[in-house]
């Protein structure tokens, strides 16, 4: 049995977890506070939040945690079921994506870790302290585009699955045609929060009168819970640098326009400078000026995404989940 924390703040997690678990010989069970996936593929036990009700004192455990209150009854609830099921169970493994605090649990309890990478500054004493104590890390990105500056002992341990996504394997839609003679761009933009206002999506629109804007998200955008046909659609995807944004363009070899956002630890301008540095996508760190738009989107288009393959080549899932299972003595 392989225990799997799925950490609740958004869906890219949930995402990863699922495409994961899909594909173990391991039996998969899923530890979270967001409800069961419909086809999550194994039992799923769900946690008490870890917030609300009254303030907790010293959260951060002097400095060696990242989220720890004491006397606070979510939290003592959370890892109390956390233990109750890593005592009864006994798991082969537990994955944590991601959090020190279980990850620190498990270990202590006597359990393999594996923890799940994530670029940009984890060099704080929380990050450390989970990934030193790690059997391995799980990065989703290719061994040939490292994050810099680790510990050498880091790097040893990971498992370079390449970037995955649910969209692996499945069929791209047919190649995009202009539309009354203006090529398509989605802006995807999701719903974590972004750093563009309604001014400037209007304002670019205008500045780019050959080019048909379709919003995904963000300032008046709706949201889809499958956006692979749109990404499909579009000669250009422009999106921030979450891992599983990255990933679904990567999937259907879109070209495209990559400006990161604003998150903790730095981590999307860390994906940012990889893939800037790979050759792979545009980036900008900041939402460009309207008049640079019609090049900005130019070179996207001239560039491809045809490279995408050495970012996502589509088995990175089988990757991950393979390398578990011989983690987890299953054949």
């Amino acid at each position: 049995m392989i225990g799997y924390y799925v950490h609740h703040h958004g869906l890219g997690h949930l995402h990863r977890a699922l495409c994961v678990a899909r594909h173990t010989r391991s039996a998969v069970t899923g530890l979270s506070s967001l409800e069961r996936p419909p086809d999550w593929p194994g039992p799923w036990i769900r946690l008490p939040l870890d917030t609300g009700g009254r303030p907790g004192t010293d959260t951060e455990g002097q400095g060696r945690l990242h989220w720890a209150p004491l006397h606070h009854d979510g939290y003592t609830d959370r890892m109390s079921v956390l233990a109750e099921w890593l005592g009864r169970v006994r798991p082969s493994l537990l994955v944590s994506d991601v959090s020190v605090e279980v990850a620190c649990l498990a270990r202590l309890m006597g359990v393999p870790v594996v923890v799940a990478a994530m670029r940009g500054q984890r060099l704080d004493p929380a990050h450390r302290l989970g990934h030193d104590l790690a059997l391995r890390l799980l990065a989703p990105w290719p061994a040939a585009a490292p994050e810099p500056g680790w510990p050498a002992h880091w790097y040893h341990k990971t498992i370079y699955a390449s970037a995955f996504s649910r969209n692996d394997g499945r069929p791209p839609a047919p190649a995009p045609t202009p539309h009354e003679g203006r090529r398509r761009v989605l802006l995807m933009l999701g719903a974590g929060g972004c750093d563009v206002t309604p001014a400037q999506l209007r304002a670019t629109a205008a500045a780019t009168p050959h080019w048909r804007w379709d919003l995904l998200g963000g300032p008046g955008g709706e949201w889809t819970g499958d956006p692979w046909p749109r990404i499909c659609a579009a000669d250009v995807v422009v999106t921030h640098g979450g891992q599983n944004a990255v990933a679904e363009c990567a999937a259907a070899r879109r070209p495209a326009v990559i400006l990161p956002q604003q998150r903790p630890f730095d981590e999307q301008y860390a994906t940012g400078r990889a893939l800037r540095g790979a050759g792979l996508a545009v980036v900008r760190d900041r939402w460009p000026e309207p008049p640079q738009w019609p090049d900005l989107l130019a070179e996207a288009a001239a560039l491809g995404g045809a490279r995408w393959s050495r970012w996502a080549p589509g088995d990175g899932a089988q990757r991950a989940a393979r390398a578990l299972d011989a983690l987890a003595g299953t054949s």
